[in-house]
């Protein structure tokens, strides 16, 4: 498996740098401006969408969505700006990690970039997760923490974004949703986003079609609009994408508007 060990000079200001990186897909993605998205692993549908829109935003702006590829803000982080995108595995990149994730993660080293500073074939540990998140908040021009607890792993990537005078920010949550992005509001350690594109303005440039990115449900639609085919590939989705007006569902056909 291939390997970088000329790494990006953000990397050399952690305490414990990687030594080198393995990687699979695109490296040219480490030269755009990158935004990390991450947050809880049990994020609720609101975060969902949110994040969703959030990294789509960004992508269009030509700004990278880097995120750890975990169930829940991750892994939504991702879909939402591919092939924008960076993940970075707590494992080597042969033990595919989640496994509910195998189908974005296989995207994602095809046509995104995957790292990881592990043996291609290491598998994760608790304390992994944690060195790995070291490496999502350092290659960032800003971190994002979508939603979190107070005490929970993305909690640890905003207090090293602070030491290392990365920008912070949330997204608006309910006071008992997300106690850790609200404290951080409180503490006025985090801004908070309430306009995408004028977030996404600050850190990428100005919008060209060129970069949005291509939307699988979409593309599927179009060449499979039995609406039981659509639904046995994308499960709720589909009724979320009819919410945001982006298909109809006329009784057993689905398609794109």
């Amino acid at each position: 498996m291939d390997f970088i060990t000329d790494l990006p000079p953000s990397l050399a200001l952690l305490k414990k740098p990687p030594q080198k990186l393995y990687y699979k897909g695109d490296l040219s993605l480490l030269n755009a401006p990158k935004v990390a998205i991450v947050g809880s692993r049990a994020c609720t549908q609101y975060t969902k969408n949110l994040v969703l829109k959030l990294a789509a935003t960004l992508a269009k702006r030509g700004v990278c969505v880097v995120s750890g590829a975990a169930i829940g803000v991750d892994i939504y982080a991702h879909e939402g700006a591919f092939p924008r995108t960076i993940a970075v595995f707590g494992n080597g990149l042969n033990a595919v990690y989640p496994a509910q994730n195998a189908r974005q993660i296989a995207q994602i080293y095809e046509r995104g970039l995957a790292l990881s500073e592990y043996e291609p074939d290491a598998s994760p540990a608790n304390w992994t997760f944690l060195e790995r998140n070291r490496i999502v908040v350092a290659l960032s021009n800003a971190v994002v923490v979508a939603q979190a607890d107070a005490k929970s792993g993305s909690m640890s990537s905003a207090k090293l974004a602070l030491s290392m005078n990365i920008p912070l920010f949330t997204l608006p949550q309910r006071l008992e949703e997300s106690s850790g992005t609200n404290e951080l509001l409180r503490e006025g350690k985090a801004r908070l986003i309430t306009d995408f594109d004028e977030f996404a303005a600050e850190f990428g440039g100005e919008i060209d079609s060129n970069l949005n990115p291509p939307d699988e449900l979409l593309d599927f639609v179009d060449s499979h609009p039995n609406f039981d085919e659509c639904y046995a590939r994308f499960g709720e989705r589909l009724f979320e994408y009819e919410i945001e007006g982006k298909i109809a569902i006329d009784g057993v056909f689905v398609r794109a508007l």
